[in-house]
């Protein structure tokens, strides 16, 4: 270990806290991770994690998210200020292995609180290709993997069983920084778990009667969605989005696209929609948006963004 490390981390840290008058009140603080009109502060690194916060902690919490709406999460650099309040908040709400800066941020910040998503339930690793419980026969680029963000998929929010798992995860870890309202954040995480699961069952529901199992997606976002309904994703890049697809990816995608009858080819609403549209238009195929609730637009939030998923997998798929 590089001895000079930890001076690092402490000059990193008065260097922030220095922004905030290098006191706690001079960040809207009154100690002990609360604000001064007494609520738990609670910093969050993305959406999925600040909608898990809000939902559970209620009326007794002050939510914060280091990822700003419309920005890419996978991309985010943190400012001195930011890791200052890592440092300061009563919780911070966080996926290892999603945002190297937040994940880095968090070590040298070492708040006393912590609930990191990937702790409350189990990653697996997804490739290019994920198939469902029923498959395709081979299994292509799918692991299972003990969780705490070690090389699986991240995006693990979008399967509602695995994120209703986290959920009581992160009410655990509200009662513990916060005991006072214990009773509260745990009521609030099991009526949001049954929500989740509720939405899991409309899913169930909803892709029952599809004539295929097959979607092509730009990003392999979706494995653990395509795993849970027994679905087959086959996607122009790995779970890296910023990956170029090679010609013999293309090609592949061609031959599954003609064999499992495809309809649609998916793309990110925040991204370009250009390889999409080169594929689409080389099969005279359609182009679809499908969210990966990595972040939603105003009066949008997690449900109502996965109910519009549906909405358009039902329609690729033949369901609707």
């Amino acid at each position: 270990m590089n001895a000079s490390r930890p001076l690092i981390r402490t000059a990193s840290a008065v260097t922030a806290l220095g922004l905030c008058g290098l006191t706690l009140a001079g960040c809207g603080l009154s100690g002990g991770g609360k604000e001064e009109n007494g609520k738990l502060n609670v910093v969050a690194s993305f959406y999925p994690m600040q909608f898990l916060a809000q939902q559970i902690g209620g009326e007794h919490v002050e939510v914060e998210s280091l990822t700003k709406p419309g920005t890419e999460p996978h991309d985010l650099e943190l400012s001195p200020r930011q890791t200052a309040r890592l440092s300061e908040a009563g919780l911070v709400v966080y996926l290892k292995g999603l945002q190297p800066a937040v994940d880095e941020g968090v070590q040298q910040a070492e708040p006393e609180h912590v609930a990191e998503a990937t702790s409350f339930t189990e990653l697996e690793k997804h490739g290019g290709e994920v198939h469902g419980e029923d498959g395709h026969g081979e299994d292509h680029g799918h692991d299972h993997s003990a969780g705490g963000g070690q090389g699986g998929d991240p995006h693990v929010w979008l399967d509602p069983v695995r994120y209703a798992e986290i959920a009581r995860g992160v009410g655990d870890k509200l009662a513990k920084a916060d005991p006072a309202h214990r009773s509260a954040y745990r009521k609030n995480a099991s009526d949001l778990r049954k929500r989740l699961l509720a939405l899991d069952e409309e899913y169930r529901s909803g892709l029952k009667t599809k004539k295929t199992d097959t979607f092509i997606t730009t990003h392999a976002a979706f494995g653990y969605l395509a795993e849970r309904y027994r679905l087959h994703e086959a996607a122009v890049t790995g779970v890296d989005p910023d990956a170029e697809p090679s010609g013999a990816r293309m090609k592949e995608l061609h031959k599954i696209a003609k064999a499992d009858d495809v309809d649609t080819v998916f793309f990110e609403s925040s991204a370009s929609d250009r390889t999409a549209k080169t594929l689409a238009g080389d099969l005279n195929l359609k182009t679809g948006v499908l969210s990966p609730v990595e972040t939603v637009e105003k009066g949008q939030d997690y449900f109502s963004v996965m109910r519009r998923n549906l909405i358009s997998l039902r329609t690729a798929l033949g369901a609707g």
